[in-house]
């Protein structure tokens, strides 16, 4: 049984080590994703043993999908995991126990993903552990088409890992808020193509029978998205705080459910405001717009 674990990178050597460490012994083959880094992540992947590809970034969905790819075709498994991420020993026993006894039907297995933040971990707000599909069967599955949350998705049955995967980034909060600040770009896109339909519209949605990743992009985009832009930040922020205990999780915590459950959601309402003043002030097309105030571009090149 091949298991090939596809790691995406753009200057990644604080954590890259770490990562593919938590993979030895565990995963048959590690396949580096990079998008020309230019710091030590290629020197450290190599020294490590892992096979690196290289490809200009358009958004992760679709590097993901280009590194499917480039898979050699007896690879049975294959197992998404972010550099910053590492499995847990109970995943990997579990994982190795179970996976060469799951039945022909199951196309995806569905783990925990627990997050730090400045070296705390966060255990409330109802946003951790969240169940992420992060395992699957070579062709089975893939990304989703967006700019921004995307996630893993099968056509067949799925079961579930008790096991985690941690996501500890131990980058500064400087790097965390430029990076946030990228992200929101590609957010307001996903909210704007809601409304204006430029693009295909690629999601795990599903309320009935859904898992919990499609209840919560139904619950994102039929109630969250029809709110007023500002207010649901606020909204979303007190959930998560204050009726889900948020509080609880101390100032590292308090620190990231504000950023990340208020500012961030606010500053996605706030670029989608700004493209559509300057698609009013203009008169040229949302797709115009976004690439003028986003910077975004949204027709990948090759």
């Amino acid at each position: 049984m091949k298991l090939v674990a596809v790691i995406l990178t753009l200057n990644e050597e604080r954590h890259l080590a770490r990562c593919i460490a938590s993979l030895k012994g565990f995963a048959s083959e590690i396949v580096v994703a990079d998008c020309f880094s230019t710091d030590a992540t290629l020197e450290i992947a190599h020294a490590h043993g892992a096979r690196v590809i290289q490809r200009e970034w358009v958004n992760h969905a679709t590097q993901f999908n280009w590194a499917l790819t480039q898979l050699d075709g007896d690879t049975d498994w294959v197992l998404r995991i972010d550099a910053d991420e590492v499995l847990t020993p109970e995943l990997r026993t579990e994982i190795q126990a179970r996976l060469p006894a799951i039945g022909s039907e199951i196309e995806g297995l569905y783990c925990g993903r627990r997050m730090t933040f400045q070296g705390r971990s966060i255990h409330h707000g109802g946003v951790f552990p969240v169940r992420v599909l992060r395992l699957f069967r070579h062709g089975r599955g893939q990304c989703e088409n967006r700019w921004m949350d995307e996630h893993i998705k099968v056509a067949g049955p799925t079961a579930d890992l008790r096991g985690e995967i941690l996501d500890d980034n131990r980058q500064s909060l400087t790097w965390w808020t430029a990076k946030h600040n990228q992200y929101a770009s590609r957010e307001a896109v996903d909210l704007l193509n809601l409304e204006y339909r430029f693009m295909p519209h690629d999601t795990v949605a599903r309320l009935r029978g859904g898992n919990q990743a499609g209840v919560k992009r139904w619950l994102k985009e039929v109630v969250y998205a029809r709110l007023p832009g500002g207010f649901r930040a606020f909204a979303y922020f007190f959930y998560r705080y204050v009726i889900r205990l948020g509080f609880l999780d101390g100032q590292a915590g308090t620190a990231f459910h504000f950023l990340q459950g208020f500012w961030y959601r606010y500053l996605v309402d706030a670029k989608v405001a700004e493209v559509k003043r300057y698609m009013a002030t203009s008169g040229c097309e949302v797709t115009q717009a976004i690439e003028q105030v986003l910077e975004i571009r949204l027709k990948a090149k090759g």
